[in-house]
């Protein structure tokens, strides 16, 4: 794995919906106001990307998922030509109880994967690397 990357995402299907954040709607955010997956940018030197999308996850989302719940991981170069890890992971459905709103973000919501993926408002590059998961391109070791 290389250790040049800069923060993670997940797709977290909660039974078989995605969890999704609705970002900020703030002036020079990128992405203002779109829809968002859990995930962000790596605050420690030897943080692995799972350790980091996990934390992530907990702080925006409330909610502990288990590294065992992760399924798959791709490296992706960013447009900065920057690493981003994306991962996809799995848990039931009635977890979604558990969820609440962190400190980024305006709500989180679930939403039907098809409607994720046909959506204008929401950060594209993050449909692109979903349809890959879902088509079952390889992932990488993570």
């Amino acid at each position: 794995m290389s250790d040049d990357w800069m923060g993670a995402k997940l797709a977290l299907f909660v039974g078989d919906e995605l969890a999704v954040l609705k970002r900020d709607d703030a002036p020079g955010l990128l992405w203002a106001d779109a829809w968002d997956l859990p995930g962000g940018g790596r605050e420690e030197e030897d943080q692995s990307p799972l350790a980091c999308v996990l934390r992530e996850t907990k702080e925006e989302l409330t909610l502990d998922v288990a590294p065992t719940a992760i399924v798959w991981g791709r490296r992706y170069i960013n447009s900065i030509g920057r690493g981003a890890w994306f991962f996809a992971g799995r848990v039931p459905g009635d977890r979604a109880a558990e969820l609440r709103l962190g400190a980024e973000g305006q709500r989180w919501s679930l939403m039907p994967v098809g409607v994720f993926l046909a959506s204008t408002c929401v950060v594209p590059q993050f449909q692109v690397r979903l349809r890959d998961y879902l088509d079952g391109v390889a992932g990488d070791p993570y």
